[in-house]
């Protein structure tokens, strides 16, 4: 066989086999094992080690896209000697992803403005690169897409998608209360998701006034029940970061003589 047609059918094969970084790296790979000198065991162990880290970043960037975060935040950007309530001890331990294989959940509770959404992005985007299945909905997104299912009469494959996530993100309870059938809705959403896969929920209101966007005590207490089970409960009461820059941005652009005054 000669050299062009062993290269036509190397190429196919690799192609047929879906070994994509494979087929781009044999050529130069084989070129710097020849001046090394090195083995044919070394060359394929370099082949196949770069198809593997290859094939595990395509998958982490479709885990990713699948999690529909609004933005990609990491935990490097997050400020925490500006929110000192925030347990960053907690918050480090958690980037781990431990608390999802034990099916527990996080509560991020706070004023608007400090970092919740940030930090639940942050764990989110550790979690995708960790392997799991993650998915991102504000609340009021989420209820509102759980209305129309129903309407359709494909309630319970949109269910079926929220449990097949190892990690569902619940942002921003309590800014819009809800009817009694979205509440309904939410609750069983937390309901299935009760030990099969963790819930994180960021929220601006304590316990006490969760019944104001879900209307009725018995929901309330009831879903409280099942996400309080096992949970971390994370406190961003600090001042808000949006306010800070504002001020920041106020004493850089502000007269010399307003300074002086």
């Amino acid at each position: 066989m000669n050299d062009t047609r062993a290269t036509v059918l190397l190429e196919h094969h690799l192609k047929a086999l879906k070994l994509p970084t494979v087929l781009r790296e044999y050529v130069p790979v084989a070129a710097a094992c020849g001046q090394e000198k090195a083995d044919y065991a070394t060359y394929l162990l370099r082949l196949t080690e770069r198809e593997l880290l290859d094939r595990e970043r395509r998958a982490a960037d479709r885990r990713l896209q699948a999690a529909r975060l609004p933005v990609i935040k990491t935990l490097d950007t997050f400020v925490f000697a500006s929110q000192p309530s925030v347990n960053e001890a907690l918050i480090r331990e958690l980037m781990r992803g431990q608390y999802i294989a034990d099916r527990e959940n996080i509560l991020i509770v706070g004023n608007s403005g400090t970092g919740k959404t940030h930090l639940a992005t942050a764990l989110a985007f550790a979690a995708c690169a960790q392997g799991r299945k993650v998915r991102f909905h504000t609340v009021t997104h989420l209820v509102r897409l759980l209305l129309e299912a129903r309407e359709e009469r494909a309630l319970q494959r949109l269910m079926a998608q929220l449990e097949s996530q190892h990690l569902l993100i619940l942002d921003e309870l309590g800014y819009v209360p809800f009817s009694k059938v979205g509440a309904e809705l939410l609750f069983e959403v937390v309901s299935r998701a009760y030990e099969r896969l963790s819930l994180l929920v960021t929220t601006n209101l304590p316990f006490e006034q969760w019944t104001e966007v879900l209307g009725s005590e018995r929901l309330t207490g009831a879903l409280l029940d099942r996400l309080t089970h096992k949970v971390h409960i994370i406190e961003a009461n600090g001042e808000s970061f949006r306010l800070q820059e504002a001020m920041a941005r106020q004493k850089r652009t502000r007269p010399k003589d307003q300074k002086k005054s």
